[in-house]
């Protein structure tokens, strides 16, 4: 392990480099996203740009990792197939069964060296849910990499999640004892992922694509999977930090069903889609979106890793203002339907 310093910095420059030079090989190759009437920008993009940030991510890992921690680098690496089937997805059409199977595979891997589920803490009480909690954390798993993607439709909105949920989550680590060292490997990612929103935001000149958002989810919950085995409390604060993306995602995807329409085809009906439209403009919802992790989401998750507040209490009560304004917002309603003034 070298000074963390000295990967963080490089990774940045490096990470902004490689998306300058795929850029150029997505619009020579036409590797483009092309819109549609399901589409929230206007012109032709490039996408898959943020493969950048997981082949500079995954590479500086072995620098600022431990020995101790071989068993996290492991459990990082599936992420790979993850990023690569998103990948390909991005050049040509891969089924949605075929990368669902992949979703599974991987949160499964992750699973296996972690060594499971570990106990979790509820009301100052800790539970082992056993096999139980292993499905559900692959389940979990699942949903947190395929909600980034879902929540991954205007201008650095996925980007600026990543960082400001990464920041949250190091400064966390900082305060938790047992987490130690930890720190680093979120702001490595923080790192990559900044050096890619250059072209991602303001305005998007190239689309950070499947590669890059499922593998971002999945990135969080093998975080927050990994934090828990050290301090149960430190999983809730991950959840807590992903809650804007975690209740827009599931409030959409649940009243999506209940009218019986098909969750998996493209649509515009998540919260901050309606509100790209309202205020026509992406980096004012995604700059709020920013606003809310930090001055909202991470004063409850530092709360909860002090032991000033409870876990599942913290995420309640950080989680409810989220859902009124998902609900004022009309995620998941009909496309129809007018956001509130």
């Amino acid at each position: 392990m070298i000074e963390a310093w000295n990967v963080l910095i490089p990774a940045f420059f490096v990470s902004f480099f490689f998306t300058a030079i795929y850029r150029n090989y997505a619009i020579s190759r036409d590797v483009l996203d092309l819109p549609n009437e399901r589409s929230s920008h206007s012109i032709p993009t490039p996408r898959g740009g943020g493969i950048s940030f997981v082949v500079v991510f995954l590479g500086g890992l072995p620098f600022v990792l431990s020995p101790d921690q071989g068993v996290f680098l492991t459990a990082l690496m599936a992420s790979v197939p993850v990023a690569l089937i998103g990948f390909i997805d991005d050049q040509v059409h891969v089924s949605a069964r075929w990368r669902l199977w992949a979703h599974f595979a991987a949160a499964s891997w992750v699973l296996y060296w972690l060594g499971g589920f570990p106990p979790l803490g509820f009301f100052g009480k800790s539970f082992d849910l056993g096999w139980f909690g292993n499905l559900l954390a692959v389940f979990y798993l699942v949903w947190l990499l395929n909600l980034y993607n879902f929540m991954d439709g205007i201008d650095g909105i996925a980007g600026i999640e990543a960082i400001t949920v990464c920041f949250g989550g190091a400064l966390v680590y900082a305060l938790a004892e047992p987490m130690g060292t930890g720190w680093v490997v979120p702001v490595m990612l923080l790192a990559a992922v900044a050096g890619f929103l250059f072209w991602n935001f303001p305005r998007a000149r190239i689309f950070m694509g499947d590669a890059g958002s499922g593998f971002l989810g999945l990135m969080m919950g093998v975080f927050s999977i990994h934090a828990a085995a050290a301090a149960p409390e430190i999983f809730w604060c991950w959840v807590i930090l992903l809650g804007v993306f975690v209740v827009d995602a599931t409030l959409t995807l649940f009243r999506r069903i209940w009218r019986g329409e098909k969750f998996y085809e493209a649509h515009r009906s998540h919260a901050y889609q309606y509100a790209a439209r309202k205020y026509g403009a992406h980096w004012r919802v995604s700059l709020a979106v920013a606003v809310i992790n930090l001055f909202w989401l991470l004063p409850f998750a530092l709360l909860v890793a002090v032991g000033w507040v409870d876990g599942v209490v913290g995420v309640l009560l950080s989680y409810l203002p989220l859902t009124w304004l998902a609900f004022r917002y009309n995620a998941g309603a009909a496309e129809s339907v007018n956001v509130l003034p």
